[in-house]
């Protein structure tokens, strides 16, 4: 489609640096189209305060806002809990909600009438095809334009350039220009002095850290909490039944005031660059943590094993933003069969940046002290030995055989 055609565009909209400038570009280079801006509430809270009054007075439209929170919790975060899948130790905060986005910015161009759906994300980045994949499953047809991978600006430091000279409010300086991204989840840093790896993270410096503090300033004394679960997914804090996405926010801030939920990771792109980041995500560490040791109760050993194994798989399909496939589909449900008598309650210690178990009951334990106990016991430690001679028979045989002796 040229662009002369394009006579209207959806605009996935976050108020950043990014998205704030775009609005005035598509505007010079798109023949003046109409520009839809669209908000996805994902729990960014106070990021979206001014958020309408800003793109209105840059060129939008208008401004919509979409509640994707529960949305993304209960149909993203909870199954990837269930299935404990992690991207090299990151908890995928970003990942997480670029598919109900990007669905979201499909249906609004669909229902708008849109020629074309636009994206800040740069194209070192793997939000592209996050974003990208999920507008193709919901709107395969759909022109999608991303500035980032078609304008001559270069760096963000050429992006405010262009935003003071088109008069475009910045809440940032250039002294404090990190690329930041924000949810209910977590909240990412990188650039600036994080670009080296060399650099320590300035945790104590004010401002830095938004979610919590650095383990540092965290209080002397422990805080303990609970975590109820039903089939793997939790369902109350400290005894209080709420749903996931309050149980997380109860969670965010206890966990951040205990310092938890930090990492500085060094991660692999999809596009093949190595990044440095530094994440913030106090209440999902938490609550990984948690699942995990009901799981050590809950789950057989097999099955336990082989979910390890398939969380990298599902961790992958979530980060390369394959979350509309049928992989994931048949991977959600084996993890939903997995964790179906993963219930009861996980008892915490939070205390300066650790999470420290504090004990766990489930009514579908299959820990038995009966069997395990150092006393007494129904278990026959004789039959050990039958075990033992039949497990270890194979390795016999091959000692026989390099002796001679078969």
């Amino acid at each position: 489609m040229k662009k002369d055609n394009i006579k209207k565009i959806v605009l996935a909209y976050s108020g950043g640096l990014d998205t704030s400038i775009i609005i005035p570009w598509l505007k010079e280079n798109y023949n003046n189209p109409e520009i839809i801006a669209v908000a996805g509430n994902v729990g960014q809270a106070d990021e979206l305060e001014g958020l309408e009054e800003k793109a209105l007075k840059t060129g939008a439209s208008k401004l919509i806002v979409a509640d994707l929170v529960d949305e993304m919790v209960d149909e993203i975060i909870i199954p990837s809990l269930k299935m404990d899948a992690k991207y090299e130790t990151y908890l995928l905060g970003t990942a997480f909600a670029r598919p109900v986005i990007g669905k979201k910015l499909a249906e609004i161009a669909l229902a708008e009438g849109a020629d074309a759906i636009c994206h800040g994300a740069t194209g070192k980045g793997n939000d592209q095809v996050r974003f990208e994949l999920a507008i193709k499953r919901f709107a395969p047809d759909m022109k999608i334009i991303a500035p980032w991978r078609e304008w001559d600006i270069k760096s963000r430091d050429e992006e405010i350039d262009y935003a003071e000279a088109h008069n475009v409010p910045l809440k940032i300086s250039r002294e404090t220009n990190y690329s930041k991204d924000k949810n209910l989840w977590h909240l990412s840093h990188e650039g600036l002095d994080l670009e080296d790896p060399a650099n320590e993270p300035q945790y104590e410096k004010p401002g830095f850290l938004e979610m919590g503090v650095s383990p540092l300033q965290a209080p002397d004394e422990p805080t303990y909490i609970s975590i109820d679960f039903e089939a793997g997914a939790p369902v109350a804090f400290n005894g209080e039944k709420m749903k996931a996405s309050k149980i997380i926010e109860k969670l965010n801030e206890v966990g951040g005031a205990n310092g938890i939920g930090l990492i500085d990771i060094v991660e692999n792109r999809l596009v093949g660059m190595k990044d440095r980041g530094v994440y913030e995500t106090p209440g999902g560490t938490i609550l990984y943590f948690a699942h995990a040791q009901l799981e050590m109760i809950t789950v057989d050993k097999d099955t336990l094993h082989e979910k390890q194994k398939l969380a990298i798989d599902f961790a992958d399909l979530i980060y390369n933003g394959k979350w509309y496939s049928p992989l994931r589909e048949a991977l959600q449900a084996f993890a939903d069969e997995a964790d179906k008598y993963c219930t009861g309650t996980v008892k915490l210690k939070l205390y300066k940046g650790n999470i420290i178990p504090a004990g766990m009951t489930s009514p579908y334990s299959l820990y038995s002290e009966n069997l395990v106990t150092f006393g007494e016991s129904d278990y026959d430690q004789g039959q050990a030995a039958g075990f033992i001679n039949l497990w270890g028979l194979p390795i016999k045989v091959q000692a026989l055989r390099e002796q001679g002796r078969l």
